[in-house]
C-alpha cells in the first residue's frame, strides 16, 4: 500500500508532526519531529518505527504516540489530503480485465488500510486486504505465505518499493516488481526481478 498504491508522502510529515507536537505538549519530546529518520525506515513494522524513534521511551509511551498517530493518519486520509499514485485506477482495471486476482498486503495497521480502502473504493478491484497485524512474526514474506496458502495460488508477483516486498517474493517463489517511487532505495531494488518506474508499466509484463 504505502509507496506503491498511496502517495503516503503527502500524509506522513503532517501525520508525524500532529504526533510529535502533541507529544512536546506534554512535555515528552523537545526536539524536531524525526521525518528524515523515518523516511528511511519507510516500510517495517510501526512497533520498530518507535522503537528507533523514541528509543528512550517506554513501551507504554511508544503504544500512545503509535494510537495517536494512527487517528491522525486516518483523519487526514478521510479528508482528502492523500492521493494514490498515478495510474493505479488505470493498472487496476487492465489487471481485472486479464482475470488476474489483486491483493494488497501491507505493513500498515488494519484501520490505517480500511481507511485507504474505503476512501478510493479499492475494494473494487482488490480481493482482499493483508495487515501485518494478522500474523505474529510481523513478517511480510510470512504475510504473503498467508495470502499464497488462502487463496491457492500457484503464479504470480509481489509489487513494492522496498526490500521487504522483495525478500516476500523471493522467498514465496513469486516475482519481485521493484517500484522506483517515493521511499525506494537503489541497493534493495537492484534484487527484483524487475524495476518500473511508473504503475503503468505493468501492463507491459501482464
Amino acid at each position: 500500500m504505502d509507496g506503491t498504491l498511496f502517495q503516503t508522502d503527502k500524509i506522513l510529515e503532517l501525520s508525524l508532526n500532529d504526533a510529535f507536537d502533541h507529544l512536546r505538549s506534554l512535555g515528552k519530546w523537545d526536539a524536531d519531529t524525526p521525518i528524515d529518520q523515518y523516511r528511511d525506515i519507510m516500510g517495517v513494522p510501526l512497533p520498530q518505527v518507535w522503537e528507533t524513534l523514541m528509543p528512550s521511551h517506554s513501551y507504554e509511551e511508544r503504544e500512545i504516540t503509535n494510537d495517536y498517530f494512527l487517528e491522525r493518519l486516518v483523519e487526514n486520509i478521510r479528508n482528502g489530503e492523500g492521493d494514490l499514485y498515478p495510474n493505479v485506477e488505470e493498472v487496476f482495471d487492465y489487471l481485472k480485465e486479464k482475470d488476474f486476482s489483486i491483493y494488497i498486503a501491507s505493513n500498515g495497521l488494519k484501520e490505517y488500510l480500511k481507511a485507504i480502502v474505503d476512501y478510493y473504493g479499492l475494494d473494487h478491484w482488490v480481493t482482499e486486504t493483508f495487515s501485518i497485524q494478522q500474523i505474529d512474526t510481523l513478517d511480510k514474506a510470512d504475510l504473503v505465505g498467508t495470502i499464497i496458502d488462502k487463496h491457492d495460488i500457484k503464479k504470480g508477483a509481489v509489487v513494492g518499493d522496498r526490500l521487504s516486498d522483495i525478500k516476500a517474493a523471493k522467498v514465496n517463489g513469486l516475482v519481485a516488481v521493484g517500484c522506483n517511487f517515493d521511499f525506494a532505495r537503489e541497493n534493495e531494488l537492484s534484487q527484483a526481478d524487475i524495476v518500473i518506474d511508473d504503475l503503468i508499466e505493468l501492463k507491459k509484463y501482464y
